[in-house]
């Protein structure tokens, strides 16, 4: 048996390459939308991907299943659990539709599937078992359900699909989850995530990459819970500190649901001269996306230019700031060159963004204006409507400025009614260091708000020698 993980930094989503080699065939499990890591392997290996699945209906990013299997031929497979309202929609009418117990066949190697709701009431695990060494399943692939000690969160419907109170009936599946299905499991079991540390689907994911059944039946934050039978205990555990939820997660669970559109070949990228974006960001026909550091960027950037610095947070980054819902112009990227520019566009089409047209290599030519940036012993003399921390609820629980609003970043496009009409006055905003207030104060300025960003963040704040405010006020919280 092969056995692959690929896994993405940017999103801290991990996906599996399962081949026979015995028969040369392969599946994948939770394939991310850019496939050719996945064609790449296959062909590495001399085998052909035959199935393709996944573990739930994703939020956090685009699923590929369908992209893969239309470049492959591969047969999908989807779970058929959960209820009418977590079935999948006509992009996925020649699925197969697993129930629990339902086994893939790949020669030697079968995948079982495994009914494991509480993250999301259609959740499957697959049981895999490597016929030629072994009788019985070696390792459990288990999606959102199980992480390196950690569970998956139940109340990302609520928080980001727009459901109401499904948090406390998914947490009690949760618990009978894990009762029933995972520690009847042998210690041996291998435990394979689909996230790692920085996921926003588990409060305290380890950053390994890989657990046992038995590890996680004996030193998981869980385990006392479900030893002791409290599951009163665990609901309350499980649901306190979850961190902010994105609000781009409810348009990627709707479209996994439905099912994303499927690429194809990608038009190449057009090399833009600075004569020819200026022409188009005069008349407003594309969006410059600004790539580096916002140290950088503070020193002169395209105006009304959005910034997503590097590639590292690139898809997380871009989702923040530009919703394909509202906005149809095209994106043309800062990128060193072609090669960098379309390992951009890959991170961004992992979470739907497809519109990336072209880049330019340079600034040499374009008009430039400095986004003001405040400095921290300004603060207390500055005129302003609201001070705005973008940092997660969590961060500023720990220490924030007095009278600060927390809105992280990622829901901060999402609830423009929690801020002053941009005519009204000042925002000035920060983060910790300054990355993603820089990322959040691009957009805000893009949508007509003028902005502030607070030089160096609260970092740079707290070097003042200033005293943060530690308790967090409820009323200053946002939700979506």
């Amino acid at each position: 048996m092969l056995l692959e993980r690929i896994y993405d930094e940017d999103l801290a989503q991990a996906s599996y390459f399962i081949g026979c080699q015995a028969r040369g065939e392969a599946i994948v499990v939770d394939p991310r939308r850019d496939v050719d890591v996945y064609l790449d392997l296959a062909a590495q290996h001399n085998m052909r991907i035959v199935a393709t699945t996944e573990t739930h209906i994703h939020a956090d990013y685009l699923s590929g299943t369908r992209e893969l299997a239309a470049r492959s031929g591969a047969q999908m497979y989807v779970s058929d659990e959960g209820g009418a309202d977590w079935r999948y929609g006509n992009g996925f009418a020649s699925a197969v539709k697993l129930k629990h117990g339902h086994r893939i066949q790949l020669g030697n190697i079968s995948l079982e599937a495994v009914h494991t709701p509480g993250h999301t009431p259609e959740h499957l695990s697959f049981l895999v078992t490597d016929g030629a060494q072994a009788s019985a399943a070696g390792f459990m692939l288990t999606g959102d359900f199980v992480f390196v000690g950690d569970v998956g969160r139940p109340d990302l419907l609520d928080e980001a699909a727009g459901f109401r109170d499904t948090r406390f009936q998914g947490a009690k599946d949760l618990f009978a989850s894990l009762r029933d299905r995972f520690l009847t499991l042998s210690d041996y079991v291998q435990v394979l995530p689909a996230h790692g540390s920085g996921s926003a689907c588990g409060k305290a994911l380890g950053a390994i990459p890989a657990t046992t059944v038995g590890y996680e039946r004996n030193f998981s934050w869980w385990s006392t819970y479900l030893e002791n039978d409290d599951e009163q205990g665990f609901i309350d555990e499980l649901l306190s500190g979850q961190p902010d939820a994105h609000a781009y997660f409810r348009r990627m669970k709707f479209e996994n649901r439905e099912g994303p559109a499927v690429l194809g070949e990608i038009a190449a990228l057009e090399e833009y001269a600075a004569e020819d974006l200026q022409a188009e960001l005069a008349e407003d026909r594309v969006i410059f996306v600004d790539t580096r550091h916002n140290t950088l960027v503070h020193a002169g950037t395209v105006e009304r230019s959005l910034n997503v610095p590097g590639i590292e947070k690139a898809a997380s980054f871009v989702a923040w700031v530009y919703d394909p819902q509202r906005e149809d112009r095209p994106l043309v990227l800062l990128a060193a060159d072609q090669s960098e520019a379309e390992a951009l566009r890959d991170h961004f089409i992992r979470v739907g963004v497809d519109t990336v047209r072209g880049y330019m290599t340079s600034l040499d030519g374009l008009p430039l204006v400095k986004p003001r940036v405040l400095p921290p012993q300004e603060l207390d003399g500055t005129e302003r409507t609201v001070l705005l921390d973008v940092r997660n609820k969590t961060e500023y629980g720990s220490g924030h400025i007095a009278g600060a609003l927390q809105l992280s970043g990622g829901r901060v496009l999402w609830n423009l009614d929690q801020l002053p009409d941009p005519e009204v006055g000042p925002i000035v905003s920060y983060c910790q260091s300054g990355v993603r207030n820089s990322v959040v104060a691009s957009a805000l300025r893009r949508a007509g708000y003028d902005v502030a960003e607070l030089e160096g963040s609260f970092a740079g704040w707290l070097a003042a020698g200033n005293s943060p405010e530690r308790e967090a006020d409820p009323e200053t919280s946002v939700t979506a």
